[in-house]
């Protein structure tokens, strides 16, 4: 039966891409290298990359819902490494019973993490 599933988001670029989830929120790269994919993971979470060269930014409505057991963790590390928080979406309990906060990766991909509160 169903295991796990793994988003599939679009990138304009690989290495631009590489470079954030990396280096910035510190996923690492699996899978391989492939020709236009990519594929990284952080703990139990894992993304996959299609290339999309003519994405227009503005018109991506690609997200993701991640949740976590540590947010205030996460959160200050982010900060930390100088990751830009949605503007609309820092750390904060929502109505519906959860800690979340927001971020837009270089594609307009949103990221939501989220923790109950």
């Amino acid at each position: 039966m169903l295991t796990d599933i793994n988003p599939k988001l679009p990138m304009r670029s690989k290495a631009a891409t590489r470079a954030y989830y990396i280096d910035k929120l510190g996923f690492r790269e699996v899978g391989g290298d492939y020709d236009g994919y990519l594929m990284v993971r952080k703990d139990g979470v894992e993304i996959h990359f299609f290339e999309f060269r003519e994405l227009d930014p503005k018109e991506n409505y690609g997200q993701v819902y991640l949740r976590t057991d540590d947010i205030d963790t996460l959160y200050q590390s982010l900060l930390d490494n100088g990751v830009s928080i949605h503007p609309n979406a820092p750390l904060q309990t929502k109505p519906w019973g959860q800690r979340e906060f927001a971020l837009l990766d270089p594609d307009n991909n949103l990221l939501t993490f989220g923790q109950e509160a």
